[in-house]
């Protein structure tokens, strides 16, 4: 059997051809947060923060919406239930940046939504040193039961 761990420099940069890619995330929220007033909020805190679009044209208020999270096949999908999911604090989904520009603006555009809407939920920026590589990353939360974080790999040259 193969050693599950790897370094850093083991790591691709990028998947291969053929290889699954993730693709989107489901939660299950109330139907009261796709109404016309939970929608507008989520779309309007999700498209200043990441840039991620409502697909309208998929839209049911009150049962469904989609976030397009910048290609048609990467996406968050929203969906009204009766016992909608719940999730510890610290639940969330993950996304990485190439630069620490990227990362940077979308900390300061969450902490820039905070500032005006007290249900953004931010933890800042962190530093996880490795020696040969470093992780950077921020989670942010807003009206969905997962936060998202945002990471940046930062390799070293030895």
């Amino acid at each position: 059997m193969a050693d599950p761990m790897v370094s850093l420099e083991e790591l691709p940069r990028e998947a291969a051809s053929g290889h699954p890619r993730f693709n989107h995330v489901a939660m299950s929220v109330p139907a009261e947060l796709l109404g016309d007033a939970g929608r507008a909020d989520i779309a309007q805190f999700y498209e200043e923060v990441f840039g991620w679009n409502e697909l309208t044209m998929m839209t049911e208020p009150g049962q469904r919406m989609i976030l397009m999270a910048y290609e048609y096949g990467q996406f968050v999908f929203l969906i009204a239930d009766e016992n909608p999911m719940t999730a510890p604090r610290m639940d969330h989904f993950g996304m990485s940046v190439e630069t620490e520009a990227e990362i940077d603006g979308f900390l300061a555009r969450a902490k820039s939504f905070a500032a005006k809407d007290p249900r953004v939920h931010v933890i800042d920026k962190t530093v996880e040193d490795y020696g040969i590589g470093k992780i950077h990353s921020f989670y942010v939360g807003y009206l969905l039961p997962m936060m998202v974080e945002v990471q940046w790999f930062e390799r070293v040259d030895s």
